[in-house]
């Protein structure tokens, strides 16, 4: 059976072929943005996808002592692929740290828990804005609207990460002003608003 970052890496093959240095780097960003992995997984699963008949490789000149393997997905990889894609979604046990944090909240005096909340804020606005960089590049690219194409679901996926992270801001904004404290200015492209009640 085909892991989770089994199938991370025939997506990526499936968009060209590389090597497992190419497929390390494009694991970190934009894959790493929803998928972690070590660079120590990465080789063993290559290794498993092609015992499986998923992905083959060829040698080209390297850099370095050893040859360098370029990895392509073939057909059964695709069919692979093909066939997670349509499968049903797994609704694994929620493991959220944060949400965990701030159930606990309480027990912090309020300006800790204000410096906390702050940090977070921060951090979610900055990996906001990271993704509407990245989602301005994308949608100046040919093919990010056509659907059968790899640039749609960058799309998708950075529009995806661009509303899950103004909604952390704006429920960071909202935990703020609720002990009291002043959330820095929303920017002019943050437009979800703050729960009420």
């Amino acid at each position: 059976m085909t892991s989770m970052l089994g199938h991370a890496l025939l997506s990526l093959l499936a968009r060209r072929p590389g090597t497992g240095y190419d497929l390390t780097q494009r694991m970190r960003r934009p894959v790493g943005y929803f998928w972690a992995a070590n660079h120590s997984q990465i080789y063993p699963e290559l290794a498993r996808l092609e015992e499986g008949g998923l992905v083959r490789h060829r040698v080209v000149e390297g850099a370095g002592p050893r040859p360098t393997k370029r990895y392509t997905i073939t057909a059964a990889g695709r069919r692979a692929l093909d066939g997670w894609l349509r499968s049903p979604v797994s609704d694994p046990p929620t493991r959220d740290e944060e949400t965990l944090r701030v159930w606990s909240l309480w027990t912090l005096d309020p300006p800790s828990a204000l410096a906390y909340l702050r940090a977070r804020r921060t951090q979610h606005a900055t990996r906001l804005a990271e993704y509407e960089a990245l989602q301005a590049e994308v949608a100046a690219e040919r093919g990010a609207h056509e659907p059968t194409q790899p640039l749609w679901s960058d799309h998708a996926a950075l529009q995806g990460g661009i509303l899950g992270r103004r909604a952390e801001v704006a429920w960071h904004d909202w935990m703020i002003d609720r002990l009291g404290g002043t959330a820095p200015p929303t920017r002019a492209g943050d437009s979800v608003d703050p729960p009420t009640g």
